[in-house]
């Protein structure tokens, strides 16, 4: 990318309480340069999309470990569609079943879901990578 610094939404859906790995991320995300918008605890898709088009984020970043991926995901691309930001890359991460997430990733409501032990390293270059890819 240019100049321009990346920023990126990480947003906790739904009734999980547990973010340290949202934080974790988002502090990573911090460190390697990008901007970074924490929504907090117990967002609604609305939330998170309405907050990601006002802070005008490249990426909004879901950490779901409740089980509501199926119909989070879904949910926040719809919204995006409405709202005409289809070009916000939208990634996740959490406990999430194989064939969930190859669901997720096949029908397009997710680029990509990063399981627990991905590196923050690995989530940042793909980043990186998948914007520079966009711009081209």
């Amino acid at each position: 990318m240019g100049q321009a610094r990346i920023r990126v939404l990480v947003g906790k859906p739904g009734l999980d309480g547990h973010d340290r790995g949202a934080k974790v991320i988002a502090r990573a995300f911090r460190d390697s340069g990008m901007e970074v918008i924490y929504s907090g605890l117990h967002q609604t898709p609305e939330q998170i999309v309405e907050a990601a088009i006002q802070e005008d984020v490249d990426v909004i970043g879901l950490s779901i470990l409740s089980g509501s991926h199926m119909t989070v995901f879904p949910r926040v691309k719809e919204l995006l569609k409405e709202q005409n930001a289809e070009d916000v890359l939208v990634i996740g991460g959490g406990t999430l079943p194989e064939e969930d997430i190859n669901f997720l990733i096949r029908d397009g409501y997710v680029e990509a879901l990063f399981t627990p032990g991905t590196s923050t390293t690995d989530i940042i270059e793909w980043i990186k990578k998948r914007l520079s890819q966009k711009e081209e």
